[in-house]
């Protein structure tokens, strides 16, 4: 499957909750389309639906493709701690995710673009790999000459959140991944041990 580039706001109603942040759409009509999509009446989910859901959102959320998900998964497996905590900080560690956590970028997808067209440098060296994940001190900054970039200085001066495993300077435009998140940090509405109990059947 190819990464999704459809409406949002048919994800955001797919899952009954805007997981791509605030949206108008779905708080008008946070239903199905068409004249029965209110009252339309679906079966119970089974507990495998319910696991392979949960995992389709945590996918949607991050913009990470299955075979780049099972991979992850496999790798928080073999580390020592409970693996879906392990799971959720490998994929926080990811440089597009980081790209948009310290706001360079208003979206994920805008933070793959700003990647992928080699705009991002981690310790000066530019990566051009959305999936590169972050060790910890590692430092990721905007390349000099995309400083001045509208896509950028418009992201950056509606900059809000500041979380705490990253470290923000204004100045050279730069943050720095201090450690890996606890999971009590990540804001994001995911039960990943819903998705252990997926990959370990």
């Amino acid at each position: 499957m190819a990464r999704y580039t459809g409406p949002k706001t048919k994800i955001a109603r797919k899952f009954h909750e805007p997981i791509y942040g605030p949206d108008k759409n779905y708080e008008r009509k946070p239903y199905a389309p068409g004249m029965h999509g209110q009252s339309r009446r679906r079966g119970k989910t089974s507990e495998y639906g319910t696991q392979l859901q949960e995992k389709q959102k945590a996918k949607y959320i991050y913009g990470i493709l299955e075979r780049q998900f099972r991979k992850l998964y496999a790798e928080a497996s073999r580390r020592g701690g409970v693996t879906g905590d392990e799971l959720m900080k490998i994929i926080e560690s990811r440089l597009d995710n980081v790209v948009y956590r310290l706001g360079i970028a208003r979206s994920r997808a805008q933070a793959r673009q700003l990647v992928s067209h080699r705009h991002i440098t981690v310790n000066g060296a530019v990566v051009n790999i959305p999936s590169y994940l972050l060790k910890e001190g590692d430092i990721v900054s905007v390349r000099e000459r995309s400083k001045s970039l509208e896509i950028i200085t418009d992201s950056l001066a509606s900059r809000g959140t500041n979380y705490p495993w990253l470290e923000w300077d204004g100045n050279m435009m730069s943050g720095k991944f201090m450690n890996y998140p606890q999971r009590a940090d990540i804001p994001e509405n995911i039960n990943e041990q819903l998705i252990v109990e997926l990959y370990s059947k």
